[in-house]
């Protein structure tokens, strides 16, 4: 896959997310909404598995299996009346894995598919 065309899925994936907001925010355009964060979701892990700087697959496939079993264990446990907690406990979860991203690509930035790519994620003054 080339990175032209990476970005141009990862571009799809965003206009699906966007759409799966503006879909959510009513009730009657939810079942739409949900569809289109599951294509742009669909979109976007597929994309990043067909990238040739994938090494191995198998790290991926228990990281998956652990978190879709712990999100369909606690769907399961929690009652309707505590659906805006669980919301928020749920974004709080992203917001921790946006620093921990942020903080790998930070401490080690050749480890990045920028870096692979060919691009430096160091600012311009360092180089």
């Amino acid at each position: 896959m080339t990175e032209n065309l990476a970005a141009f899925l990862y571009l799809i994936a965003s206009v699906c997310f966007i759409m799966a907001l503006r879909g959510l925010s009513s009730p009657e355009t939810a079942r739409h909404g949900n569809l289109y964060g599951i294509v742009g979701m669909v979109v976007a892990i597929g994309t990043t598995l067909a990238l040739p700087i994938m090494g191995g697959y198998i790290g991926i496939v228990i990281a998956i299996a652990i978190g879709g079993a712990a999100g369909a264990y606690i769907a399961l446990k929690i009652q309707m009346t505590a659906l805006p907690q669980l919301v928020a406990a749920f974004h709080s979860l992203v917001g921790l894995a946006a620093v921990a991203v942020a903080a790998a690509a930070f401490y080690a930035p050749d480890a990045t598919a920028s870096a692979r790519w060919g691009r430096s994620s160091a600012p311009a003054w360092s180089r």
